[in-house]
């Protein structure tokens, strides 16, 4: 039990010495989310046309059925690959306002 005791306060000191992060880091972080948004917006809409220009062609009406429900999930998950980059970029760009705005104590 007290050696418990030793390892959760020798964890607790080493916490306080990471760096507070700033302005600078904010707005790195955000151009970086938003310029991976773009990236993957273009690349989102480039699979969105190939699956519309190829669409499946099986005989079987169940492979036909699983081949555009898979299609749909692809396009689905880029998209919101890309939307979550936005909205990352977007929350860091307004934590990088707000650090203009509140003081520290």
């Amino acid at each position: 039990m007290n050696n418990k005791k030793t390892l959760i306060n020798r964890d607790e000191n080493e916490i306080p010495n990471t760096p507070e992060k700033g302005p600078l880091s904010f707005i790195t972080g955000s151009l970086t989310s938003f310029l991976l948004c773009i990236f993957f917006y273009f690349i989102s809409t480039k699979i969105a046309i190939y699956f519309s220009l190829h669409k499946p062609s099986n005989t079987s009406e169940i492979v036909q059925s699983i081949s555009s429900s898979i299609n749909t999930l692809i396009i689905g998950l880029s998209f919101l690959l890309t939307f979550s980059f936005a909205f990352i970029g977007l929350g860091l760009f307004i934590v990088f306002i707000r650090s203009f705005l509140v003081k520290k104590d």
